[in-house]
């Protein structure tokens, strides 16, 4: 009996209320973690989709596609607010996608370039 009473009012018995008050802590610092997480998570898929629309604008400028329908393939690809510039530099054109900061702290771009359809030479059935 003696043995039970010991272990009862043994270390143990002093700790009560510092596992609640390491828990209030832990807790705030776990939310904000996630919540960073998340975030992160959002930023990386909204970099992948400018990527894939900056491609999506230089495959269709490669075929020699208007500038106004480059800009609505890439638009149709690109995350919401983003900004779509088309810039022809002699054979190539270069599709930029960017969104603004506000949307995300961080810069979020991507740029693609491809050969017009109209500078590689045709290759006729022969002689």
């Amino acid at each position: 009996m003696f043995r039970s009473e010991r272990c009862r009012s043994g270390p143990r018995g002093r700790d009560g209320g510092y596992v609640t008050a390491e828990t209030a802590m832990v807790i705030p610092v776990l939310v904000a973690l996630t919540g960073l997480l998340i975030w992160g998570l959002m930023a990386a898929a909204a970099q992948v989709r400018c990527i894939d629309a900056a491609r999506a604008g230089a495959r269709a400028a490669a075929r020699s596609e208007t500038p106004d329908v480059v800009r609505r393939m890439a638009q149709e690809a690109a995350p919401a607010g983003a900004r779509v510039t088309v810039v022809r530099d002699g054979d190539l054109v270069r599709v930029r996608v960017t969104v603004p900061v506000p949307r995300y702290p961080v810069p979020l771009a991507a740029e693609a370039a491809a050969l017009a359809e109209d500078a590689v030479p045709s290759q006729g059935a022969g002689p």
